[in-house]
């Protein structure tokens, strides 16, 4: 539970950041992107609950 409190604390951060500084959001633009990265983050997990 620490885990997802530290990784949405870490999302909120990088995006106020990347707001502040006018950076461009470090995410991908098309659908498919969004797709991977979601891909990726659901095999991270899977596996951490495989592995536990």
């Amino acid at each position: 539970m620490t885990d997802l409190a530290i990784a949405v604390a870490m999302g909120l951060g990088i995006g106020a950041v990347c707001r502040w500084f006018d950076i461009p959001l470090p995410a991908p633009p098309k659908l498919v992107g969004a797709l991977l990265v979601l891909a990726m983050t659901l095999g991270f997990l899977g596996t951490d609950l495989v592995l536990s």
